[in-house]
């Protein structure tokens, strides 16, 4: 879109716009993805100085470490694992591709050939809902041990009024000279109290 007043382009014109980005986005992803990742194999990068790929494509072109990681991932994931072809990738989208990815990665080739077939299907937001169902059936209930840390930490956070890593150093002072072996055996104690309860 050229530079001019948005406020008087139509909606349609505007939505015709977001279209025109997102294609010319999508049609770079792919051939974005196979340049980084054969420069970043090859070790190319190491000509102009730099000893890390990310510290070249940070420093060279300001671009995130982790977007490029993301690019190189997909395009070695699904063109070089699973023999994907540019125009699939390009249907699905870099998004979605990236939303299945945990899904995809180092599994069996029908559970990730299934992703990618729901992935082509399903608009992004049903996409991220089946994915979120997916890890909800996988996810282990907590134990009473992680409930009851979870709920001491942050109780003590709030008293505090600081941060979990705040906590931890306010920890360290406190017992940095406590008779440990008396907290290990009153620990003791109070731990088979709490076990016997729950």
């Amino acid at each position: 879109m050229d530079t001019f007043d948005l406020k008087k382009v139509s909606p349609e014109d505007k939505f015709a716009e977001i279209e025109k980005f997102k294609q010319k986005l999508q049609d770079s992803f792919v051939s974005f993805g196979e340049l980084l990742s054969d420069i970043k194999r090859s070790g190319v990068f190491k000509v102009k100085g730099y000893k890390t790929f990310k510290e070249f494509i940070e420093k060279e072109y300001n671009l995130a470490g982790t977007f490029a990681s993301k690019l190189i991932d997909t395009y070695e994931i699904y063109m070089e694992e699973f023999d994907m072809d540019e125009e699939s990738m390009k249907e699905i989208g870099f998004d979605r591709l990236n939303m299945i990815k945990p899904m995809v990665k180092d599994t069996d080739i029908k559970i990730a050939e299934s992703w990618i077939e729901e992935a082509k299907n399903l608009s992004t937001p049903d996409l991220r809902e089946k994915i979120k169902e997916e890890k909800d059936k996988v996810k282990k209930p907590e134990s009473f041990k992680d409930i009851f840390v979870k709920q001491f930490l942050e109780k003590m956070c709030v008293f505090f009024n600081c941060s979990p890593k705040e906590l931890n150093y306010k920890l360290a002072i406190y017992f940095q000279d406590a008779d440990l072996e008396s907290v290990k055996v009153m620990i003791k104690e109070k731990q088979k109290k709490l076990d016997l309860e729950n």
